[in-house]
């Protein structure tokens, strides 16, 4: 059984998505973004689950792509960490944080990533660097100007 992200709730027909594992959370969001979908989704045989996020915002903290995951994918995530299956989503941040974890995963309609990415905060006046934790932009230590999460040279 797949983990589904929301990508692949809002585009796949509900053939293809009976049987996967989703996050509670998830019903939410579709609600938000398209509650008509939300019905359908609701009527789908499907496994709702709900599991601690703490092991999957230490990985997205590790590989520096936390800031870049919503509540509803860090559910998602914690979901696939937990139950081990494969994970189909179009979130690039998601995909690199499986690939980290060695989590099987799929693109639902995009291109699938190739290969790991490493972010930093770079300061955006003198180019000092560090390693991206869980802040999206800080103060720069050397010269107080804002740091900012780039993808690692």
């Amino acid at each position: 059984m797949p983990v589904l992200d929301t990508a692949a709730l809002l585009h796949w027909p509900s053939e293809r998505l009976e049987g996967g594992i989703v996050a509670h959370s998830q019903l939410e969001e579709l609600r938000k973004l398209s509650p008509q979908r939300a019905m359908l989704i609701e009527s789908i045989e499907l496994e709702w689950m709900t599991v601690s996020t703490e092991d999957a915002e230490l990985a997205a903290a590790e590989t520096g792509d936390l800031p870049r995951l919503s509540p509803v994918d860090l559910d998602v995530l914690a979901i696939a960490i937990a139950t081990g299956q494969e994970l189909f989503t179009d979130d690039y941040s998601l995909q690199n944080v499986c690939r980290s974890l060695e989590i099987p995963f799929h693109a639902v309609s995009n291109r699938k990533s190739t290969q790991q990415w490493s972010w930093e905060l770079r300061c955006i006046g003198c180019r000092a660097t560090k390693k991206a934790d869980s802040q999206s932009e800080q103060e720069c230590d050397v010269c107080g100007s804002v740091m900012k999460v780039k993808r690692a040279r």
